[in-house]
């Protein structure tokens, strides 16, 4: 059976391309991070905070910055821990994320979170809020290296 030369190219890139791809995707590597917000809203909200962020080895200072809107109203502080995915450099973890969540808090509580920037790290958050919040909201984080 002869294979055209022109199928054969074809084919050939192809498997090189899904090689290129699934070796990127192999170089993607985690890191931990950690952070303590704090929060006050009236309708409109706003937060700060800052923290570390560890990857390979290297700890770096971060700052938190975000805007809220929706129902919300109260003041909190959550202190965060995770892992941020998809990242290959440690700048890959600033930038925007956002998230459209609900919940409260009165006393000690606890949030589970993930979200994505526009770079495609991921965080995955566990964290403890302490005050009085309640929010049906949709949420924005800023992360900066300092």
């Amino acid at each position: 059976m002869k294979i055209s030369s022109g199928f054969r190219s074809v084919a050939v890139a192809a498997i090189a391309t899904a090689a290129v791809s699934v070796a990127s995707a192999a170089h993607a590597d985690s890191g931990t991070i950690r952070f303590a917000v704090y929060k006050a809203a009236f309708f409109v909200g706003g937060s700060g905070g800052e923290g570390t962020f560890t990857f390979h080895g290297k700890t770096y200072p971060i700052s938190i910055g975000g805007v809220s809107g929706g129902l919300a109203f109260g003041v909190s502080k959550t202190y965060f821990h995770g892992t941020v995915r998809h990242i290959r450099r440690a700048r890959d973890v600033t930038g925007v994320y956002g998230a459209a969540g609900g919940g409260g808090t009165l006393g000690k509580g606890a949030q589970v979170i993930v979200m994505t920037n526009d770079k495609g790290a991921q965080l995955e958050l566990t964290g403890k809020q302490v005050g009085l919040q309640v929010n049906a909201d949709l949420s924005g984080m800023a992360i900066s290296l300092r």
